[in-house]
């Protein structure tokens, strides 16, 4: 079985021009063309709205509700939902954040998701690292394959990226994806369980996507290996 996978920074669906155009984060996805996108910096109508257009199921997971809106991240998916958690990644004092886990029906077996927004300081970067780690991505009730989707703000290669390579699998070399005109840092991460294998890596440089956010998507094609390995 193979899944197209893509993180997003949708930046509320502002884009460059300073405008708020859903739909063009929505034709941007629709290039893409993903079974399973991770959504940061999204808002519950928009993540909802986004699912309508791509005829996808939504799970949303707020981190903050300013002026009454859920605001967090999101997952879109055409597999079957099983069951569906979101975590708490706040550090200290500083900005909420959160993750959110989804274990989806895949062939006869499940798929554990999760979608992660990390913070902007080394060490409360750390802290999150360890804890997705630790307490989910570790924990001994998943029995399926994982994938992790996320912005993680790691503007250099650091602990977050070592951590992550200890338990799963990454490209070899990260891909920048931010600012989305000419990317400089590499931001926003897919990582996969070992039972997968990578049948290519790539960020999406549209035309479209270079404006419709202040972050490029990346996309992974993963292919279910027969022998786990």
């Amino acid at each position: 079985m193979t899944l197209t996978v893509a993180s997003y920074n949708i930046h509320k669906c502002a884009g460059l021009d300073r405008r708020v155009k859903l739909e063009r984060i929505a034709d941007v996805l629709k290039e893409i063309d993903a079974d399973l996108v991770g959504i940061q910096e999204v808002f519950r109508p928009q993540a909802e709205a986004l699912a309508e257009r791509l005829e996808m199921q939504v799970f949303m997971g707020p981190t903050n509700k300013p002026n009454d809106l859920s605001y967090g991240n999101a997952v879109l998916t055409r597999l079957p939902i099983q069951s569906s958690h979101t975590f708490d990644l706040s550090w200290a004092a500083r900005e909420p954040r959160g993750g959110i886990r989804l274990d989806l029906t895949m062939g006869d077996g499940l798929l554990h998701v999760f979608n992660v927004h990390f913070g902007l300081k080394i060490r409360e970067r750390a802290a999150q690292v360890r804890m997705l780690i630790r307490e989910h991505i570790l924990h001994r009730d998943l029995t399926g394959p994982r994938i992790v989707i996320g912005d993680l703000n790691e503007w250099f290669p650091g602990t977050v990226g070592r951590m992550l390579r200890r338990e799963l699998h990454g490209p070899r070399m990260i891909r920048r994806t931010h600012p989305a005109p000419l990317p400089i840092f590499a931001l926003d991460r897919i990582y996969w369980d070992r039972h997968f294998v990578s049948d290519g890596f790539r960020v999406h440089r549209s035309r479209l996507a270079r404006v419709a956010s202040d972050h490029l998507p990346v996309v992974a094609r993963l292919r279910l290996s027969r022998t786990g390995r």
